[in-house]
Formats: C-alpha cells, structure tokens, sequence
C-alpha cells in the first residue's frame, strides 16, 4: 500500500493532523461542554456515559491526529480510517441539528446546517491528503 504524495498533500495532512490532535485535547480539556452538545441524544442521557463519550472520543482524535502527523509509512491506512471515523460521527452533527444544540458558536439552525455540508469536505480532506483517494480509485479501476 504505496502512494508518493506530493508536497501540497503532506502540509494539508500535517494540518489536519494538528487540527484533530487539537481538537482531542479540546475534548479533554477546554471544549469538553461544547462536545457534549455533539452527542447523539438517541444514546444514553446519562452524563456519566455522555462525557465518556466525550472524553473516548477525544483520546480517539488525539491519536488520528498524531498518526496522520508521525505515520507517513501507513498514511493511506491512517487517512481511510480517518475518513471512517468522519462517518462514523456524523449522526452527532445531525443530532446537533435536528435538536437544535447550540455549541460551538453554531446558534442558529442555518449555522448547524451549513456545518452538515462540511463533513464530506473533512472525509475527502482525510482521503486526498494521504494519497487514499487516489490508492482508493486506483485499486478499484484495475480489478
């Protein structure tokens, strides 16, 4: 699982590792009541589990966020699981939404709409910067 990604890619991957490493520890630290609001109300109330979600969720980004950053042999691996996990969230930027959450400045129903359409951007972000797309559509065009 080989790809050569060129100098724009690495500093975009860099970058978005450094934002998820930031916003692990956010989860941990500073913006731990501001996750919160990103929970899926269809799981458990229970603030005990909610903030363990919180707080899981965070080591999880911290650690995405270092490997996309330190794990250059298996960026490609690192960057579809990054795309994956960007999946796997998203129902709490729905529940965010369709509950009407605010957190993170996003007060509005306009304003959590509009963050819906940027998970797609984060997915292909993850998958352009590792050279995963490219490995993705490569692999799938010659078999």
């Amino acid at each position: 699982m080989k790809n050569k990604t060129n100098w724009i890619q690495s500093g975009f991957r860099i970058l978005l590792g450094a934002f998820m490493t930031l916003a692990g520890v956010g989860h941990l630290t500073f913006q731990r009541e501001e996750f919160l609001a990103q929970v899926p109300r269809w799981l458990p109330s229970d603030p005990a589990f909610m903030d363990f979600v919180v707080l899981s969720s965070g080591v999880v980004e911290i650690a995405f966020g270092l490997s996309m950053i330190f794990l250059v042999k298996h960026k490609i691996k690192v960057g579809i699981a990054l795309a994956i996990f960007y999946i796997l969230i998203f129902p709490g930027n729905i529940s965010q939404y369709t509950n009407g959450i605010d957190a993170f400045g996003l007060d509005t129903d306009q304003k959590r709409l509009i963050r819906l359409f940027f998970q797609p951007v984060l997915i292909l972000w993850a998958l352009w910067s590792t050279g995963a797309l490219k490995y993705l559509t490569t692999k799938n065009n010659t078999q």
